[in-house]
């Protein structure tokens, strides 16, 4: 899954890739100079670097998502609970959850995603 692994000033440029898709590479290269202060020739070489890894597909100067963020966010979620928690989510929660409140629609939509995770 080395596609799903992306960098922070990938993960970035996806981003803009996700929330405007599909979109022109010339549009493109004005967002990430508007968003990321990229030069025109960054932008073009993250297309054809991600385009390369399959992660984008830059077709007639349109670019596409191959990957949807949820398949990036799932991944990376698993890497971090695997290296830094023993792939334990109890330890993560514990973690994430120490000195912060969460109010109770929060902690209901919680409850909710454990009541189906164990069904």
């Amino acid at each position: 899954m080395d596609n799903l692994n992306l960098f922070d000033a990938e993960y970035k440029f996806m981003c803009i890739v996700w929330e405007c898709e599909p979109v022109n590479s010339t549009e493109l290269t004005r967002l990430c100079l508007n968003k990321l202060g990229w030069k025109k020739s960054t932008t073009y070489t993250m297309i054809r670097k991600l385009s390369e890894r399959n992660v984008v597909k830059n077709e007639k100067a349109t670019v596409t998502a191959l990957i949807k963020r949820e398949q990036v966010q799932k991944y990376e979620s698993e890497t971090l609970l695997e290296k830094a928690f023993d792939n334990s989510l109890p330890f993560f929660l514990t973690a994430f959850l120490k000195d912060k409140q969460l109010n109770k629609e929060e902690a209901a939509e919680l409850q909710k995603m454990i009541e189906e995770a164990t069904k």
